[in-house]
C-alpha cells in the first residue's frame, strides 16, 4: 500500500552560504512573535500571495514539520522548499511556488 498524501520537495542542505544576505528581495515572514494559535494560518495567508515562481522565506523557533506537512497537503507539491539554516535559535526556510 502506498502514501497517498501530497509530499514537498525539501532540500536539506543550505542553499549557499545560508547567511541570508543572498536572499535578495524575498518577503520574510518571521512568525516567532506570532501566537502559537495563529502561527500556521498566517504562513497560510503569506503563501497564497506568492505567485507561479516566486518564494519567501519563513522564520521559525523550531523546525516546522507539522506546518510542511500542512503546506504539502495544501499545496499539493507545489510548494519547494529549502533549509537555510537549521536551529538552534531559529529555522530560516525558503518556500518557493513551482
Amino acid at each position: 500500500m502506498t502514501d497517498a498524501r501530497p509530499m514537498l520537495n525539501v532540500i536539506q542542505e543550505p542553499a549557499g552560504c545560508a547567511c541570508g544576505e543572498h536572499d535578495g528581495d524575498l518577503p520574510e515572514l518571521d512568525v516567532r512573535p506570532i501566537p502559537h494559535r495563529i502561527r500556521h494560518g498566517s504562513v497560510f495567508g503569506a503563501l497564497s500571495a506568492i505567485g507561479s515562481g516566486e518564494a519567501m522565506v519563513l522564520v521559525a523557533p523550531h523546525d516546522p514539520k507539522p506546518l510542511l506537512a500542512q503546506i504539502a497537503e495544501r499545496e499539493a507539491g507545489s510548494i519547494s522548499v529549502t533549509y537555510l539554516e537549521q536551529g538552534p535559535e531559529a529555522w530560516r526556510l525558503r518556500l518557493q511556488r513551482d
